[in-house]
């Protein structure tokens, strides 16, 4: 196992195991989703291969390991998403990643899985000659709500 780690300059910490208890976890949910488990489960054939792949996106994304070399929006552009999609997998990434992360870690992991997620889309309308804007960024982080 790989055991790159990310400290900021309050100390916070970021492992390679935190990433792949996420991972594994937010995918055994997104396969028996009612929405989005059909489409995953039609297109990967290796999941164990796939979640491999998955650690090390978001290990190149948090912890700038440099592990993935892949292009992910491209297989996105050939599935049929629409808003829907997205938000159930927002909904199911930011539950998951709030459950399984330490309270400080899990702010850094949904800002970036919204920022993804906006990208996607908004790729995937203009691909379809449509204009979409980003949905998903506005919203606060955990821990940064209002009262």
């Amino acid at each position: 196992m790989v055991t790159a780690t990310q400290t900021d300059e309050r100390g916070t910490v970021i492992t390679e195991a935190m990433i792949e208890r996420l991972v594994h976890t937010f995918y055994a949910r997104v396969r028996r989703d009612d929405l989005i488990g059909p489409i995953f489960n039609r297109q990967v054939k290796d999941w164990a291969d796939h979640l491999a792949k998955l650690c090390a996106f978001w290990s190149s994304i948090i912890l700038h390991s440099g592990r993935y070399d892949g292009r992910p929006l491209r297989p996105h552009l050939m599935l049929a998403l629409e808003g829907q999609h997205f938000d159930r997998w927002l909904d199911l990434f930011e539950r998951t990643a709030s459950q399984t992360l330490p309270r400080y870690a899990a702010p850094l992991f949904i800002d970036s899985a919204r920022r993804i997620a906006d990208s996607f889309e908004m790729s995937i309308g203009t691909q379809r000659g449509q204009i979409r804007a980003a949905r998903h960024q506005a919203r606060p982080l955990p821990g940064q709500e209002s009262f």
